[in-house]
């Protein structure tokens, strides 16, 4: 996240109201669970922040790098799946358990929701970082290209500038 921000920054400024913005929300948010101890609380107030931090990121760069915008929706898009898995996960979690009794193992396994949740926000914040390190490099010059292994999982190579 940093990098998009010293990326797309005016020349030796801080960004004030973002500091401001993200230590106000941290001081409230954490006011707030201390008082109620609410996780549901906890839990969407996650939610919201890395929804508009990957938001705002992608809003960013794509203005400058309009084909980024698909990588950056994706990894948006996975994470927010595995936020709602999540949080179904949490309120069913009863109906969740004596379903799985009544269903045959392997049918039981992929209604662990909890464990969807690690597994798509692992995905949608490695697409993120894979978003933060392309524009990066873009920005430092260099010529990124995103390659698939085995034909699935993204990686980005890229080549130094050659001096002339």
């Amino acid at each position: 996240m940093k990098c998009r921000f010293e990326c797309f920054k005016m020349k030796n400024s801080v960004n004030y109201h973002l500091l401001f913005t993200l230590v106000l929300f941290s001081l409230i948010v954490t006011t707030v669970y201390l008082k109620v101890k609410e996780p549901i609380f906890q839990q969407v107030m996650y939610g919201m922040l890395v929804f508009t931090l990957v938001l705002r990121s992608v809003y960013i760069v794509t203005w400058v790098y309009p084909w980024l915008r698909g990588l950056g929706y994706t990894s948006l898009g996975l994470f927010l799946l595995g936020f709602l898995l999540w949080n179904i996960d949490n309120i069913f979690c009863e109906s969740l358990r004596n379903f799985r009794k009544k269903v045959p193992p392997i049918i039981g396994v992929t209604t662990q929701f909890h464990a969807w949740w690690h597994i798509l926000t692992g995905l949608g914040s490695y697409l993120h970082i894979l978003f933060s390190l392309y524009t990066r490099t873009l920005y430092l010059r260099y010529r990124p290209k995103v390659k698939f292994l085995f034909g699935i999982w993204p990686v980005i190579l890229f080549e130094p500038l050659r001096k002339h």
